[in-house]
């Protein structure tokens, strides 16, 4: 069966993704430190995980597999899914694959480079749009509909 696993630590889309799960009857795990006020659907497990760093991203990277979908921004996690099988999101609905994971990756660690190079270098990513919710909600209704058609 197909589960929607979500990346909840700063996600701005988890609305729109339990309001999709809810349509397709397939269960979502909002995975988190914590913070978050659990939901009454009964599609959607919080999971609350310890304190740490990346201690959410590895309890998803160790159930995601072939069938799942994962919404995450977090490249290092997005990675581990796709090898794993999983389709992934990005909250601005676009899709992380074996094709381009490499160069998402690549292209963090540049970023990372440029910022610890530059202390005053800070920020310079765009503000989430209502395109990218858009976005979203019509990427992750195709994964649910090719997942489910999978699992078929």
């Amino acid at each position: 069966m197909t589960t929607l696993f979500i990346d909840a630590d700063a996600c701005p889309v988890k609305q729109e993704a339990e309001r999709v799960a809810t349509r397709h009857k397939i269960p979502m795990k909002l995975v988190s430190n914590g913070g978050l006020r659990p939901p009454q659907n009964p599609f959607v497990e919080t999971v609350i995980v310890p304190e740490g760093p990346d201690v959410a991203d590895m309890w998803i990277a160790d159930r995601a597999k072939t069938g799942d979908v994962v919404v995450t921004s977090d490249m290092p996690l997005a990675a581990k899914c796709v090898a794993s099988g999983a389709q992934v999101l990005r909250h601005d609905g676009s899709i992380l694959d074996e094709r381009n994971i490499g160069q998402q990756l690549a292209m963090r660690d540049l970023m990372a480079d440029l910022r610890s190079a530059d202390p005053f270098r800070q920020g310079g990513g765009k503000g989430f749009s209502k395109a990218d919710r858009s976005r979203f909600l019509d990427a992750l209704e195709r994964c649910l509909r090719k997942a489910k058609g999978a699992g078929a």
